[in-house]
Formats: structure tokens, sequence, C-alpha cells
């Protein structure tokens, strides 16, 4: 069974300055070793102020080559995309050459953009080097939602989420388990049963994420904050 290692942390502000701090870590270590760092982004809200601090970085970013964990099947430009969000608040404003940041083609719809992105995943064989995820109140990750197919291919077409949009693409739980980092973020109360039934041992999305170092989570709330309520 995969090590789950929980990290608490004070607030939002301390988890968004420990990521970046972990990001920037994972990339020294990657460069060190084989002169290239690889990420998988995750998207919701709580990345963006920890792709907000990494602006400010001085990194080696011609360097860094940038995967999406999932992606909403919306057009490219709407505001909701996690790749122009990504896009927007980091990825814009630094020098990763344009053909390193490998964004989902959402656009074209579940099955043609998951079948697309399975086949850019191909030309990158190897483990990422990190992987960064969130964690739904239902204990889903990525596009990875309960009672539905978590595997198969490394681009999963998702028709069902429920949640909107509800047509989506997601990398499958075996493919975002090959990288050597796995970071989760989690914050907000509204995350209390989903951490509690994943500690619990509960088969959920999240739970599936099964690197074989691990994988790490940065929380701003525990159950036990509850009793304290």
């Amino acid at each position: 069974m995969t090590a789950t290692r929980w990290h608490d942390v004070a607030d939002v502000t301390a988890l968004h300055r420990a990521a970046r701090d972990r990001i920037v870590d994972a990339a020294a270590r990657a460069l060190a070793a084989r002169g290239r760092f690889t990420i998988v982004l995750a998207g919701g809200g709580t990345p963006r102020g920890v792709y907000r601090l990494l602006r400010a970085e001085a990194a080696a970013w011609r360097a860094w080559h940038v995967y999406f964990g999932d992606e909403r099947c919306l057009p490219v430009d709407d505001a909701e995309r996690n790749s122009r969000v990504a896009a927007q608040t980091w990825l814009d404003h630094v020098a990763i050459p344009a053909g390193q940041i490998h964004a989902i083609a959402g656009e074209l719809g579940p099955r043609a953009g998951a079948e697309a992105y399975a086949r850019l995943l191909a030309v990158e064989p190897a483990a990422f080097d990190l992987v960064l995820l969130g964690l739904g109140e239902d204990g889903h990750t990525a596009s990875l939602f309960p009672g539905q197919v978590w595997d198969g291919a490394d681009a999963l077409a998702v028709y069902d989420a429920p949640k909107p949009p509800p047509q989506r693409i997601s990398l499958s739980a075996a493919r975002l388990s090959r990288a050597r980092e796995v970071l989760f973020l989690v914050d907000g109360l509204g995350k209390l049963d989903a951490v509690a039934r994943w500690q619990a041992g509960e088969a959920l999305p999240a739970a599936a994420i099964d690197p074989a170092a691990g994988v790490d989570v940065l929380l701003t709330v525990t159950p036990s904050a509850r009793s304290a309520d």
C-alpha cells in the first residue's frame, strides 16, 4: 500500500509557500540528475496561489517541461480551462519554451482530446518528476471521480463528470502514479470528509494514486479540526 505522508500547514498562504518550495526543490534535483524537469499541473483554485509565487522564481525555465493532469472540454480561450489559468497566472510570465508546455486539447472533445494526449504522453515514457494534484469534496482528483473509470489508457475521456462541465479529459490513475514525487494540495473545510475517508482507507480516486515513493499531502485542515469547532 502506498505511503501517504500528511503535512499540516497553518493556512492557505503557508500551503502556497510550502508547495512553491517543494516544486523548486524537485526541479533542482531533477536538473542535477537528468538535466530536465517534468511537472504535471493541477487545476482548481488552490494551485493558483502557488503558480503566482513561481512567477518570481529565478528558475532554469528552459529546462522545464509542463503537462496537465486534466482539462475541461471548453474552447481554448475559456477562462475555466486549466491551461488558461496556468498561463495567465504563471506560464505566460516565464521563459519556458512554448513547445515544452503541453496543454490538453479539450476543445477537441473528450475522445479525440484524450487520444491526442495519450499519443503525446507516449513520447514521454519516463516517470514525471513531480505531479501536483488537488482533492475534491467527493474524493476526486484530476478528473477521476468516484464510481467512474480511473484507468485504461494514459489519458481518459470523461463524459459525465458530476460537476460542470461534464465533459473532460484526465490522466489516468496509473499514469499519474508514474512519478518520482506526487504532491496533493488540500485546502478548505469542505474537504474534511474526503480527508477523513482517505485516511480511513476508503477506495477514493485520490487513494488510487500510488507511486513507488508514496505521496505527500499538504493540508490546511484535518479531521480533528471538526472536534475543535
